[in-house]
């Protein structure tokens, strides 16, 4: 199991990274206003969204042991400290992680 582990993040950090390599070689030609970068945009956040839905909906693992109660109140103040706190990540991540811990030790 430890080397599936590695190997799926291995094979996942290499799409990313090539990925992202070749969007920085053809960014140059990429206009910020056309119709097209537009879409991917939209198209981006729709599956962000979708996957956080999915989630949060029809969790799997540890999680689908916590109520919705306890996911939506979560997720209602990491967005309101994301916002607070300037559009930082890092303090809705460890907030959720500690308030989720909290919330499945009660429940």
């Amino acid at each position: 199991m430890n080397t599936s582990v590695v190997l799926v993040i291995l094979v996942t950090s290499i799409a990313t990274y090539i990925s992202r390599f070749l969007g920085v070689v053809s960014s140059s030609n990429i206009k910020e206003k056309s119709k097209l970068f537009k879409w991917f945009n939209c198209l981006a956040y729709s599956t962000l969204a979708a996957l956080i839905a999915r989630i949060v909906i029809f969790p799997t693992g540890d999680l689908a042991e916590s109520t919705y109660f306890s996911r939506l109140i979560v997720i209602i103040f990491s967005l309101l400290l994301f916002l607070i706190f300037k559009k930082n990540y890092v303090i809705p991540v460890i907030f959720s992680l500690l308030f989720m811990t909290f919330f499945n030790s009660i429940f």
